[in-house]
Parts: structure tokens; sequence; C-alpha cells
């Protein structure tokens, strides 16, 4: 028993937490490992260096399929290159291309092979999966053709869950969000059933080839429908319901598969063209949601059925505290699930929504402002997420995505929209104008957490005696009880010469 305590305990420990068993991108930051030793490709072999240049362009795909920053996408084809031999190799990672060229001396051309990412999956069973054959290709040296078999095995397999648990993830999250912001049982099952009937529509939408833009627009009708119709009976059936609460989750679902934190993070990594694009595409598809509610309010009010005004302030009681945390907690899980994450990730990205939620909570009731502690929740869950995804080897960005995620300022967006559309017009610029700003304080915070947590290293402890090292294996092993002493033999002294 004392056995099985002391490794509960030693779990909790924050040097074991930080541990030696890193994400893959931590382990191939320029210059902290060295490559894989390989007999280098002869610069004569066409074939066997575009086999290796096909495979590290298709496993940057995924990633940046994905999600993944430009940067770190070009990180790992380098390094994915570099383990098979191929040490000078150009990388050039935009938006949707991934072109990778192989020096051969200056008397040969070079090899030249490019990947084109036509479409954003939110799939993170396939970006783990990625992960792990990276560590393999690192440690058991694979070949070339069995890395390209495992890719286009990870590439075609199926979700890992049902389409029906991933569409009653979403509703779940979109019920978590509104009784964050405060919304109430109602309210929460409204979003629960609006967001379902989202995704439903998009879905089938997406199949039949329709642009994201129209998607999203047909999303922000559809989320305000239910909530403006109950709200209309409240009125004649006498009971509360907080329309824009229901309205905001919509929103901040239809957000979540955006690529915010993958533009600011690129912008600030140094891939500006990368993050200018994905940048625009998310100002973009954030325009046809906007576009969409705002339809739908107007055709409402034609109708006869008036929103309510809503008031700027967000404070709380504090005995609602409790209940919001762990909405936002629920909120982040349900979005790791419904992005088909795996079993080990859902608890993580847990604890990362709690975290969140609790910053920017305890926040309401201090003075710093919704930017700055939202900057700071982001950048909590970047720390504490990327050193607990070492432990359950897990990519940092499933963590920091389904962290902030609850965070997203849809009610940001919906004050702004309604202050626009009811001759509100400076009102209404400024909550757009300071959504945009708790978005890019999101993204920013979450690269900076990311970055400290890559940086961090075990700390080194002082060196054990050999003999000190044994034992503490043996017993790990469980070849003899801790306290039985007998049978630990001691190494003797060595005797002074004479």
């Amino acid at each position: 028993m004392r056995e099985y305590i002391g490794r509960a305990l030693g779990y909790l420990n924050p040097i074991h937490l930080v541990g030696d068993r890193q994400a893959t991108i931590d382990t191939i930051e320029p210059g902290s490992i060295m490559v894989s030793p390989r007999k280098p490709i002869d610069r004569f072999d066409v074939a066997a260096i575009t086999e290796v240049l096909d495979l590290a362009t298709k496993i940057g795909a995924v990633l940046l399929d994905s999600g993944t920053a430009a940067t770190d996408t070009q990180h790992q084809i380098e390094f994915v290159a570099g383990v098979y031999g191929l040490e000078d190799v150009d990388v050039d990672v935009t938006y949707n291309t991934i072109v990778v060229s192989a020096r051969r001396g200056a008397t040969l051309p070079p090899i030249t092979t490019m990947e084109q990412v036509y479409y954003r999956s939110m799939d993170f069973t396939r970006l783990a999966e990625i992960d792990r054959l990276v560590r393999r290709i690192r440690d058991m040296a694979l070949t070339p053709s069995t890395a390209h078999r495992m890719v286009d095995e990870i590439i075609t397999a199926p979700h890992p869950y049902p389409h029906w648990v991933a569409t009653s993830a979403w509703g779940l999250m979109a019920g978590g969000i509104s009784v964050l912001l405060g919304g109430g049982l109602l309210g929460a099952l409204l979003a629960f059933v609006s967001t379902v009937a989202v995704i439903l529509v998009n879905r089938r939408l997406n199949r039949i080839g329709t642009p994201v833009f129209f998607q999203q627009f047909t999303g922000g009708v559809i989320a305000v429908v239910p909530a403006a119709i109950t709200f209309g009976l409240s009125e004649r059936f006498n009971f509360d319901l907080s329309p824009s609460f229901v309205i905001a989750a919509g929103i901040v679902v239809l957000l979540s598969g955006l690529s915010l934190v993958g533009s600011v993070q690129d912008a600030i990594t140094g891939a500006p063209i990368t993050g200018v694009a994905r940048f625009f595409e998310l100002l973009l598809m954030t325009g046809g949601l906007i576009a969409g509610v705002g339809i739908a309010i107007q055709l409402f009010e034609h109708v006869g059925i008036y929103l309510p005004t809503i008031t700027p302030g967000t404070t709380f009681p504090a005995v609602e505290l409790p209940s919001r945390i762990f909405a936002g907690a629920v909120a982040a899980l349900a979005y790791a699930l419904a992005s088909y994450a795996e079993k080990r990730a859902l608890p993580v990205a847990f604890v990362g929504g709690a975290i969140g939620a609790a910053v920017v909570a305890v926040a309401t009731f201090t003075s710093i402002g919704e930017v700055v502690a939202n900057g700071i929740a982001a950048a909590l869950v970047g720390f504490l997420g990327g050193l607990m995804a070492r432990r359950a080897l897990t990519p940092p960005l499933v963590v920091a995505v389904a962290g902030i995620t609850p965070l997203l300022p849809g009610l940001a967006v919906y004050r702004g929209l309604y202050g626009i559309l009811n001759e509100q017009t400076v009102d209404g610029f400024t909550w757009i104008t300071s959504a945009l700003a708790i978005g890019c304080a999101l993204a920013a915070g979450v690269t900076l957490g990311e970055f400290v947590a890559r940086s961090l290293r075990r700390p080194q402890l002082a060196v054990r005696p050999a003999w000190m090292a044994m034992l503490r294996r043996n017993r790990v092993h469980g070849r003899f009880p801790v306290g039985d002493r007998r049978r630990q033999v001691m190494p003797q002294r060595p005797r002074p010469s004479r």
C-alpha cells in the first residue's frame, strides 16, 4: 500500500509533471537534439530522395490541415527529412501549399515536391497519430516505404467516434457555454438543440460542396431561430429566457472551427503571409456568421418579435463561480470530443477549460479588464496545457485550442451586431473591436504559454550514487518490499590503504 501511495504522490510532484516525456514538437526544436544517425542518401539517387520528400510533405499537410502553425509544420518537415539523411532542404509553408526542395550540390538540380491542403478538418486523433508516427520515425528507424503506408492509413482511417457522438458533443459544448455566460437550464437546452441543427445542416451543405462562407451564414440564421421563437412564447406564457446567451453560444460554436490560434501564432512566430491569409479567412467567415445573425434578427422584428436590449454588465454573484467554472470545463471537454480527440486527451482538455474559465470568472471581480483577463487565462492554459500534454502524450495544440474555445468572444460579437442594427453604431463597433481584441489576446496568450512550456526542461538534480539508483529501480519493479532492509545489500566502503 505504501508503494502505491508513493507512486500516486509522485505523479503530483511538479518535477514529475514536467518530466522528460515531451511533446514531439518540443523535442525537434532547432538545436534541442541531434538528428538520428543514418546513412545519408546518395545525391544521385533521385527515387530515394523523392520518396523521403514526398513522405515529409504528406506529414506536413496533415499538420497544417489540423491547424498547426506554419513554423512548427516547417520544423517537423525538416526533422523528418533530416532523419532519413536529407539535411540540406528548403521548406516553404504557406496558407494551403507546402513546397520542399532538396539541394544536391552546385552541379545537380534540386529535387522539389509540393503538397496542397484544400480543406481544414478538426480531427485531433489524426494529429495525435501523426505525432506518434514522427516519434517512431525518430526512435524505431522506420523505412520510408513503411512510413508512407502508415501515413496513408492515418489519412484514410475513419473518425474514431460516430457522427452522432460528435454532433451531441457540439450541442453539449453550446449548452456549457450558455451556462458559462450566465444562461439557465432552459437556455442551455435551447443552445443544445439549435447547435445540433446547425451541425446537421452544415454537414449536409458541406457534402454538396457549399462554400464555407454560406455555411457560416446558414449557421448564423439557425442559431437565432429557436431563441427568438422561444422568447416570443415566453412573453405570452410568462417564463424567463435570455436569448442573447443562447445566440452567443451558437456564435462561439461557429467560431470555434476557425484557425484563430494558428493565424496569430503564424504572425508572431515569423510566418506573416500565412498568418495574414488565415486571419483574412477568419474575418471572412466571421462576416458570414454576422450576416446570418443580423438578417435573422431583422426578419423576426418584421413579424413582431423584438429581442431584448443587451446590457453591458458582466458581473455575477460569487455563488455562481463554481457552476460557471464547471460549465467552461465541460465545454472544453465537449469541444475536444467533437473534434475527435483521443480519450487520453479529454481529461487534459477538461482541466484546461477549467483553468481558463476560472481565471476569467475571477477577473470579473477585479478591474483588470476582459482583454487582459483573457490573455492571462490563455497563457496559463497554454503553459499548463503544454506540461500536461507531455504526460498524456498529446499534442499541445489539442489542449490549447480546447482550453480557450469556451472563452471566444461570442457575446461581444452579438452585442456589437445588436448595437449596429439598433442605431447604436458607436457602441456596436466598440463591442466588435473588443471581440477582436479578446480573440487576439487569447491566441497570443496561448502562444506565449506554449513557448514557456516548450522552453522548460526538467531541473538538473544532484547525481545519485549508482547503488542508490539500483535500489530505487528494484523498489519500483517490485523486486523486494520497500520496508525490507535485510535484502538491500549496501556496498562496502573501501578500506584505506596502509
